[in-house]
C-alpha cells in the first residue's frame, strides 16, 4: 500500500515557526516537459515568485517555478507577516534620494503590493487570518519625537494617511505617537499555497528541489541547469533575494537577520493592533491566534547576517517583551533573512551584466510582503512585453545616487574586513575534543581551519568553512543550526548543503 503521509511544511532553519503549524505540502506540481520552451522559468517560490508565476499564468504565458527546496521554505515561511502602507524606507528618505516624483511612485507600489495581496485573497478565496488594524509607531525619546515628525511629513507630502495620535494599546511609555489606519497581517504561507493552487490549476508547473545553478543563453532562449535537469525558457527570473553566483547585487544589498517570539501571556492584554517603536534596531508586537491560541508576537534586534550572536538577540528579545509584558510561555522562536538595499529602494527588473531578458528582485529591508508582491507585478509586467510605471524607478541598473554612497562604502568594506579577519581569527587551543553535543564552532585542526558540528547523538559533521560563493568565512548560527556568511548572506545546514543563496554550491566535508 502507498504511503499517503503528507509531508511537513519545512523552513531554513532548524526553529520552527508558527505558520509551519499544522500545514503540509501541496501535492499539486504540474506536469514538467522537459523538451518544451517555457515562456518563463521563475527561480525561487516564496511570495515573489509565486505572485509573478500566477500573474502570467493568467495571461496566458506558459510558466514554470524552479525551487531549490519547498515553496515559501525561505523568507516568506519565516516573516512575522506585516502588511503596511509605510515602510523601513521612509517616504522623507525616498524623496531625498530620489526626488518627490519617486518618493510618490515608491508609495505607490507599497499600496499596490498591498492591495494585490488583498485582491488575491478575495478573488482566489484564500483563507489566511487576513485582518485589517490599526498601525502605532511611538517614540520614547525627544529624538525619535523628532524623527516621527519627518515620517508624518514625509508621508503625508506622497498621501499616505496618517495621523497623531495620544493612544496607543501599549504598557510602554511614549512622549509621541503616529496613527497608520487600514494596516493588515495574514498567515503567509496560508496565503501561499492558496496561490500555487491556483497556479497549478492555471496549468503552471513547479519543480521541487531545484536548486538552478547556472545559465546559458543561446539567441532568445535561455538554458537553465539544475544537475541533469535542463530547463529553457524565453525569460527568467530570479525570485531568491540575491541571484546566485557573483554579480553586482552582491554589492548593492547588505543580508540581516531578524528575530520572532511568539509568547502566550498570563492575562488577556493581548494588543489589537500592529505597534512599532522607534529604537535602533526596533521592535514590533502584534497578536495572532495559531492553532486556536492567541499568540503575541515580539520581533525585532535585527543584526547583519553572520555578524552577531543568534542567543543573544533571542534572550534580548524574550528580556524586552517579560519587561512589558507578562508572559505565561514562550511558544515559538524564530528568525529570517532580508536585504538592505545601498540606496534604500528596491533592485527589480533586467539583471545587470546579464542577457537581456534575465530580471531578478531582491532588496526589499524588511517590507518583503508588500514589496515582494509588487515586485511579482513588475516581473510579469516585463516578462510579458507590458511594462511597468516602477521600472526605472526599481530597476537594478539605475545610477546609484549620491545619498547611498556612504552605505555602499560601508557594507562592501565591512566584507573585505570579514574576507580577511575571520581567517584569523580562531585560537590555536581550539579542538574538536572539546565541542559539546548539539554545538557547532571554527576550530583548528592541524593547522587547518574547520567548521565543526557535533549532533546530539555525538556524530561530528566537519566542512570547510570558505563559503563557496565568495570565500569568505562562514560563522555558526546557534539556534538555526546553520552556517550563516557574514560577507553576502549565503547559508549552510550542518551537512554543508545550501540552504539559501548566493551560493549554489554546497561546503566541502572533510
Amino acid at each position: 500500500m502507498a504511503n499517503t503521509k503528507k509531508q511537513a511544511v519545512l523552513r531554513d532553519g532548524a526553529q520552527h515557526s508558527p505558520w509551519q503549524t499544522g500545514l503540509t505540502l501541496m501535492d499539486e506540481a504540474g506536469v514538467f516537459d522537459p523538451g518544451a520552451v517555457y515562456d518563463a522559468l521563475i527561480v525561487g517560490g516564496g511570495i515573489t515568485g509565486l505572485t509573478a508565476a500566477l500573474l502570467l499564468q493568467k495571461a496566458g504565458k506558459k510558466t514554470l517555478i524552479a525551487e531549490a527546496h519547498t515553496p515559501g521554505f525561505g523568507t516568506t515561511g519565516g516573516t512575522s507577516a506585516h502588511i503596511n502602507t509605510f515602510a523601513d524606507t521612509t517616504y522623507s528618505e525616498a524623496e531625498s534620494a530620489f526626488g518627490e516624483a519617486g518618493a510618490q511612485l515608491f508609495a505607490a507600489a507599497i499600496q499596490d503590493g498591498f492591495d494585490l495581496i488583498k485582491t488575491n485573497i478575495e478573488e482566489l478565496k484564500i483563507d489566511c487570518d487576513y485582518e485589517v488594524k490599526n498601525g502605532y509607531l511611538y517614540a520614547e525619546t525627544e529624538e525619535e519625537a523628532k524623527m516621527l515628525n519627518d515620517i508624518f511629513q514625509g508621508a503625508a507630502k506622497v498621501g499616505v494617511p496618517v495621523a497623531y495620535t495620544a493612544e496607543v494599546p501599549t504598557p510602554v511609555p511614549f512622549k509621541k505617537a503616529l496613527l497608520w489606519e487600514g494596516q493588515a497581517q495574514f498567515q503567509p504561507l496560508n496565503y501561499l499555497q492558496g496561490l500555487q493552487k491556483a497556479f497549478i490549476a492555471l496549468g503552471g508547473v513547479i519543480l521541487q528541489d531545484t536548486l538552478i545553478t547556472g545559465i546559458t543563453t543561446a539567441g532568445d532562449t535561455h538554458t537553465a541547469e539544475s544537475g541533469e535537469i535542463k530547463i529553457k525558457a524565453k525569460a527568467v527570473a530570479y525570485a531568491t533575494h540575491l541571484p546566485p553566483n557573483i554579480n553586482v547585487l552582491n554589492f548593492e544589498c547588505a543580508p540581516y537577520r531578524s528575530y520572532v517570539l511568539a509568547v502566550k501571556l498570563k492575562d488577556a492584554n493581548y494588543p489589537d493592533a500592529l505597534i512599532y517603536d522607534s529604537q535602533e534596531p526596533y521592535h514590533y508586537v502584534r497578536t495572532h491566534r495559531i492553532a486556536g491560541e492567541q499568540l503575541l508576537l515580539v520581533g525585532g534586534l535585527d543584526h547583519k547576517t553572520g555578524h552577531e550572536d543568534a542567543e543573544k538577540a533571542f534572550a534580548g528579545l524574550e528580556e524586552y517583551t517579560r519587561k512589558y509584558y507578562e508572559v505565561a510561555e514562550v511558544a515559538y522562536r524564530w528568525s529570517s533573512q532580508y536585504y538592505v538595499p545601498a540606496d534604500g529602494l528596491p533592485y527589480i527588473g533586467q539583471m545587470p551584466l546579464a542577457a537581456d531578458g534575465i530580471y531578478c528582485a531582491t532588496g526589499y529591508n524588511g517590507n518583503g510582503m508588500m514589496l515582494g508582491s509588487v515586485a511579482g507585478q513588475i516581473l510579469a509586467g516585463l516578462i510579458s512585453g507590458k511594462g511597468s510605471k516602477y521600472q526605472k524607478l526599481f530597476s537594478p541598473g539605475r545610477v546609484k545616487p549620491v545619498d547611498s554612497f556612504t552605505e555602499f562604502v560601508k557594507e562592501n568594506a565591512d566584507v573585505a574586513y570579514r574576507f580577511v579577519a575571520d581567517r584569523f581569527g580562531i585560537e590555536e587551543t581550539d579542538s574538536l575534543k572539546s565541542l559539546a553535543k548539539g554545538t557547532g564552532k571554527l576550530v583548528e585542526v592541524n593547522g587547518k581551519k574547520v567548521a565543526a558540528y557535533r549532533d546530539d547523538a555525538g556524530t561530528l559533521h566537519a566542512l570547510n568553512p570558505v563559503c563557496t560563493h565568495a570565500g569568505c568565512i562562514v560563522n555558526w548560527n546557534s539556534e538555526e543550526k546553520s552556517w550563516d556568511c557574514p560577507c553576502h548572506g549565503a547559508r549552510y545546514n550542518i551537512d554543508g548543503c545550501v540552504l539559501t543563496g548566493p551560493a549554489t554550491k554546497n561546503l566541502a566535508k572533510v
